[in-house]
């Protein structure tokens, strides 16, 4: 029960081919994959891709497109969710990393979207760069029913506040390369309820395809990494983390 809980699959790398990529994780064995919005203005595409391709569906504004981000977009995303009913909203976040991000904007933009989560009594896939204890910060100010902290890189008391708020972490191809010792190290250690497989594809492809386009059929090899490092077997962490998974957006698989 392989699940991706994080693919941009409506994204234009994935334009010249994207049945086949659905047919090759499929083939690989994942069962279900997460598309989640990123603006306003491709929610209808990020919507048909979902429907298409029998994907399951999340819908936000990503802080990196803050430029593209308006007011009115905010009650758009309501109408959206409220017509599409997703398994989450998101992407949605804080990015301290890019520079000319304005940040009071940003957590302005992030702290609407959790009330809309709230309203909606829906969890969150969240964006998280340098903004570990701010994003922390936002979600104990307006409290959501838990959610997904995608390609997560905090320390282990981070780790451990964000499971404490209901969380559940991403882990990706980042921890399958030997230098990210932070990543494996609580890949290795976390609690295996908390964690869920991703890989935000077409982004962060691992490490033996570190030049290429990432794909969701690289996710059996990410998750075969994982269970070594946690002396597991693939089957194993596949059922643990599908479970997590299915247990954290609500839907059964």
């Amino acid at each position: 029960m392989l699940i991706d809980t994080h693919c941009h699959l409506d994204a234009l790398e994935f334009a010249p081919d994207r049945a086949g990529v659905v047919a090759r994780a499929r083939a690989a064995g994942v069962s279900t994959i997460v598309v989640p919005g990123i603006t306003e203005a491709t929610f209808a595409e990020t919507v048909a891709t979902a429907r298409e391709y029998d994907c399951r569906l999340a819908l936000g504004m990503h802080p990196i497109y803050l430029a593209e981000h308006q007011e009115s977009h905010l009650a758009l995303l309501r109408d959206w969710v409220e017509r599409e009913k997703p398994v989450a909203i998101g992407e949605i976040g804080l990015d301290f990393f890019i520079p000319g991000l304005d940040a009071a904007r940003q957590w302005e933009l992030f702290i609407a979207q959790l009330k809309i989560a709230r309203d909606f009594d829906l969890p969150v896939l969240l964006h998280i760069r340098r903004a570990q204890d701010q994003v922390l910060k936002a979600l104990r100010q307006v409290g959501v029913t838990g959610g997904i902290a995608h390609a997560f890189n905090g320390s282990r008391q981070q780790a451990d506040a964000f499971i404490k708020l209901g969380f559940k972490l991403g882990f990706g191809g980042a921890l399958t390369y030997s230098r990210a010792l932070n990543i494996r190290r609580l890949a290795a250690e976390l609690p295996l309820e908390a964690i869920v497989l991703e890989t935000d594809a077409p982004d962060m492809p691992p490490e033996w395809i570190s030049q290429e386009r990432n794909e969701p059929a690289q996710l059996p090899r990410i998750a075969t990494a994982l269970a070594e490092l946690r002396g597991m077997t693939l089957e194993q962490l596949a059922f643990a983390t599908g479970i997590n998974a299915a247990a954290i957006l609500n839907f059964h698989t």
